[in-house]
Formats: structure tokens, C-alpha cells, sequence
């Protein structure tokens, strides 16, 4: 009753948005670089850093089931994590990606013309090898890119701050070492029709090799 009078401090709410594996808005992310490193000069994936500031979040609701919780610092690093859950509580792949190449089409036939390459079973750009194919296998000549909603946002309160749809397709190749670099392509477009080309260079993490 004297509660209810006299008010309480009600205890905080719990923030809206998953972390996954404590990985969200707010907090550091602690890499070994060693999951990159040990393939020396064979790799092209641009970042060498060893920790993460994440300022934005975004969450993909997959068609077929499943979720793509992203993480981003302000300069555009990208942590992926996927899971069958909202909550982020079963992690299934995590993936690190770095902007290679951003492209903003001045005319109207760019944009058919770069959604042919995300359809082809290999993909290459100026000053990168061949990657081939990784979602579907490359065994088609011609596989429809993957298509979805991203929603972003820029703190925890569960309130959507833009939306962005995006048409991709998953590239990869082997690398000496038993490794393997992967290349996202994706038609990206903006709730107010802004359309970009991006470029994102990755490798493949163990849930031991970051943590926050």
C-alpha cells in the first residue's frame, strides 16, 4: 500500500533488443585476430583490428525460419551472427565482414546489370580474385539472390530507427591454410529509395574467438 502511495523506483525495464552472447548496442567486442592472421598475405579481408565498439543493431527475420542478429561499429564492421531464435540464444554461424567497395548507380541500367552478377555462380570486381557461390552451391548457372528487411537500430529500446532492403547473394574462396574468405554482395535500398551497391569482404569466427 505505502508503495502504491508514495511511489517506488521501479526497476528498470529489460532492454527490447537480443545480445547475442552478450554482443549489443553499447558494449566492446573483444576479437582474436589470430582467426584472420594465420593466413598471412592470403587474404584480402580489410581490417586488422583486435576490438569492436558496437553503436547500431540490426535484426533479419528469415522467410524460412531463423534470425540474422548484425552488429556495427561507425565504421561500418559488420559482426553476423545467426540463430534459430529471436532472443540469440543458440548461435549457428558468426561471420566478421569489412566494406571493400561501396557503388552508387548514376543510371538506370546499373541496377539490373549489378542484380545479374549476384545471380551468376562466381563473382569478381577490380583488384579482387574469383569467389564462387557459396549459398545454393554453384553447380547453376544462375541462382536468384537471397531477399529480405533489415531493421536497424541505433539504441536498445526495441523501437525500429530505418529499415533497409537488401537483395544478396554469399560468395567464397579457399585460401592457403585451409581457410576460407567470404565475399557478401548486396543491392542495397533505403525506406526513401536510396539505392547502393555494396561490397563486403569476411571471414568465418568461432564463438571462441570474440567475446563481450
Amino acid at each position: 500500500m505505502f508503495d502504491r502511495l508514495f511511489g517506488r523506483p521501479r526497476a528498470p525495464a529489460e532492454p527490447a533488443l537480443a545480445a547475442a552472447r552478450n554482443v549489443t548496442i553499447g558494449r566492446t567486442v573483444v576479437l582474436d585476430p589470430l582467426a584472420w592472421r594465420r593466413f598471412g598475405g592470403a587474404l584480402l579481408f580489410p581490417f586488422d583490428g583486435d576490438t569492436l565498439q558496437i553503436v547500431a543493431q540490426g535484426i533479419v527475420e528469415l522467410d524460412g525460419g531463423g534470425f540474422i542478429h548484425r552488429f556495427y561499429t561507425d565504421d561500418d564492421i559488420m559482426l553476423q551472427a545467426v540463430s534459430d531464435d529471436r532472443e540469440a540464444a543458440a548461435l549457428t554461424d558468426v561471420t566478421l565482414f569489412a566494406p571493400w567497395r561501396s557503388i552508387y548507380p548514376s543510371s538506370p541500367w546499373e541496377r539490373p546489370a549489378w542484380r545479374q552478377r549476384l545471380t551468376a555462380a562466381s563473382f569478381t570486381d577490380d583488384g579482387l580474385p574469383e569467389y564462387r557461390r557459396l549459398w545454393f552451391g554453384d553447380e547453376a548457372v544462375r541462382q536468384e539472390p537471397v531477399t529480405f528487411w533489415e531493421d536497424l537500430h541505433d539504441d536498445r529500446d526495441g523501437i525500429v530507427d530505418r529499415r533497409i532492403y537488401q537483395t544478396c547473394m554469399l560468395f567464397g574462396r579457399d585460401v592457403e591454410g585451409d581457410g576460407r574468405e567470404l565475399l557478401l554482395a548486396i543491392d542495397m535500398e533505403t525506406e526513401a529509395r536510396e539505392v547502393s551497391f555494396e561490397i563486403m569482404i569476411g571471414m568465418a569466427l568461432e564463438l571462441g574467438e570474440f567475446r563481450a
